[in-house]
This record gives structure tokens, sequence and C-alpha cells, in this order.
């Protein structure tokens, strides 16, 4: 695994109130939430940035519409005021969001990205990150999604809807590691 900079960014991707609705389904890694806590005490204990991603949808049936309590972050990983937030209209972080430019004029290279949805908006974000050439490191265990079905109607598992999409951003874009592999590579 790369070695961690000082400066190494933690970007948490929609940990929003209203990816908790139940009318999602079943969601696999119940634990997600508390592993991004664990980094994001880590990284604010380290002083290094932490960003942090909302997304606005576009489409008035969705859990973050604007001015409904789902936009809003989940108490408990709430931005602190001088934490960085990034909002974003389409799954990638990186789409006309400005996001870019902010960790350019940092000179921020590497980042670890958590949140959801694992196989939506965090490996979009992840393959924007790596083919813009950041060193990019996934938190397996600090992100989730939930059942899918395909374009056949077959319903995949979470378990396999996730698992296969970290084999896809370990593929070309990211190096993949669990939280307490992370952590221990900060001691």
């Amino acid at each position: 695994m790369p070695s961690m900079t000082p400066d190494a960014a933690l970007i948490i991707i929609d940990m929003q109130k209203g990816i908790c609705n139940p009318a999602l389904g079943r969601r696999n890694n119940p634990d997600a939430e508390r592993n991004v806590q664990r980094l994001l005490q880590a990284w604010r204990q380290a002083q290094r940035p932490v960003i942090h991603v909302r997304h606005i949808s576009r489409t008035p049936t969705s859990v973050f519409w604007p001015g409904q309590s789902g936009c809003e972050f989940q108490v408990a990983l709430a931005p602190l005021e001088h934490e960085h937030v990034s909002e974003k209209n389409v799954p990638d972080a990186f789409a006309n969001s400005g996001l870019e430019r902010w960790l350019r004029t940092r000179a921020i290279n590497q980042l670890l990205i958590v949140g959801v949805i694992t196989n939506n908006s965090v490996e979009s974000t992840v393959r924007s990150a790596g083919c813009l050439g950041f060193d990019v490191i996934v938190g397996a265990d600090a992100c989730y999604t939930f059942d899918q079905k395909d374009l056949n109607g077959r319903l995949w598992p979470a378990e396999d809807v996730h698992a296969l999409s970290l084999a896809n951003m370990a593929l070309d874009y990211a190096t993949v590691r669990d939280v307490n592999q992370i952590l221990e590579q900060q001691a």
C-alpha cells in the first residue's frame, strides 16, 4: 500500500441523511458509518484535510432533493466549520464542482475516498480521480451499496455489487484497503 502523505485528503461522499431511507433497499456493510467515523476522527486528529461531498439532486423524487432533511449530513459525520464542503449534482464529485481546483491549489495529490454508493458516486469519483493523476486509496469497508437489478431483471446482492465495484476501482484507478489497514499505517 502506498504510504499516506501528511496532507492526504479524506473525501467523504454523500453521507447524508437521505441515504438511510429504507426505500433504497437492502444494503451491505452495516459498519460503514462507524468506519467512516474512525477515519474522520484520525484525519481530524492528524489535522489532515477533510472534504465532505454533498449530493444535491436534480430529481424531485430523490432522497437528496434540496430543501428536505435527506440533503443534510448525517449528524455523526457532519463537517466542522473549517472542513471543505463540495456540492455535486451527478455521481462524479469532480464533474463541474471545483473539487479538482480546490485540491490542486493546495498541492494535495493523495486522496482517501469513502462513502456511498460504492458502485455509483464512489466508483465514478475514484475513476475520475485516478484519470486526473491523483494517488487514490479507497476504504473498502467505509463504503456500501444496495441490492441491484441488472438489465435482465436479475437481482444482485449488495455484497456482490460492492465487491465487483471495488475490483473495478482496483484495476486501474485506486488501491483498495480496509480501514484497519489504513489506520495501522497511520500509527
